[in-house]
């Protein structure tokens, strides 16, 4: 680990922390009654959202946003994985024209998020995803676009082997071969560790240890670790991670949230006003720039999720249920993004 790449990375904390940190939202398109991406544009910029992440790059979804202004995370999906981690730069730089800068500018566009969750919930992928992720830096910067347009991966908790308390963060032994690389890689260009942050999943499987409370910013509960004290599980979710990238020797790494919510219906405590209370604490906190007891006074970037209901979601009935908009465009329950 470098002195100056280490440097940029505090830097990068710093300058989180001088201002108030982006809100944005997940735009996930797996159902077959949603609105015209048109629609969609409007809906964002009438309530004032001006961010937002795409899991893949469809032309349909993305040719709208073109000349808008709202700012975009890109995914490329798992499967396009081997072909980038495999073929020359020059793979990497026809997917990128081909699948993105033909249909917005590059002005738009802030993250590229390569594959989803890969390390435990789809392994085939995962020698892939650094190979994939250099490949595309390495096609940004012939373009000269590495400085603005961030690479990074997204990961579930479950990359941890232990999480609670925050302190005790530690990354799954069996992904350190690929995760340490991957650290050396975030931390030497600047680029944030993207993670998925589900209390409301971790409450309902741990309810014995965990309360609803805790999991939705209350008042009553705290957990005390060390010389920090938590008073919500988001905080804790999001530190564990800050601890685990520091025991491994990358602490100056900027964490983003790509994906954090509540359902409203399909699940227990899944309601309207559950959900309201748990995203309106997201967007109060980031927009603030609260921080985490780990990192207080640094703002952390979040990504709501969703945009609407998905209602060709697989799993849990739950998983269909995190729309914050109905497919009219009403609001399923009267969050602000201000």
């Amino acid at each position: 680990m470098g002195i100056q790449p280490f440097l940029f990375s505090v830097f990068l904390l710093l300058l989180h922390s001088t201002a108030a940190a982006p809100v944005g939202i997940c735009y996930g398109i797996v159902a077959n009654n949603l609105p015209p991406a048109s629609n969609v544009v409007n809906l964002l910029k009438s309530n004032g959202i001006s961010n937002i992440r795409l899991f893949n790059a469809d032309p349909d979804t993305l040719k709208p946003f073109s000349g808008t202004g709202i700012q975009l995370m890109i995914g490329v999906p798992n499967e396009v994985l081997p072909s980038l981690a495999t073929g020359t730069v020059n793979v990497s730089l026809d997917w990128l024209q081909s699948n993105i800068f033909a249909y917005v500018s590059s002005d738009q566009v802030r993250y590229i998020a390569v594959g989803n969750e890969v390390f435990l919930k789809d392994p085939f992928y995962t020698p892939y995803v650094l190979p994939s992720i250099i490949s595309l830096y390495q096609a940004l910067q012939i373009l000269g676009l590495a400085d603005k347009i961030k690479v990074s991966s997204p990961h579930a908790a479950s990359v941890l082997s232990s999480s609670s308390p925050p302190s005790t963060g530690t990354f799954d032994p069996y992904l350190r071969s690929v995760m340490v690389p991957y650290l050396q890689f975030l931390e030497d260009h600047g680029s944030p560790f993207l993670l998925n942050v589900y209390p409301y999943i971790s409450y309902i499987r741990n309810k014995q240890y965990i309360s609803l409370d805790y999991a939705l910013f209350g008042s009553g509960t705290t957990v005390q670790d060390g010389a920090l004290t938590y008073t919500n599980l988001f905080d804790a979710s999001v530190d564990a991670f800050v601890w685990a990238m520091e025991r491994e020797g990358f602490g100056g790494v900027a964490v983003v949230v790509a994906e954090t919510g509540w359902p409203r219906d399909g699940g227990d405590a899944a309601t309207p006003e559950n959900a309201l209370a748990y995203n309106n604490n997201v967007i109060r906190r980031a927009r603030n720039s609260v921080g985490t007891p780990k990192r207080p006074g640094v703002g952390v970037e979040v990504f709501v999720f969703d945009l609407f209901d998905e209602n060709l979601k697989s799993g849990d009935e739950y998983e269909r249920h995190f729309g914050i908009f109905g497919l009219d465009g009403a609001k399923a329950y009267d969050l602000s993004f201000n």
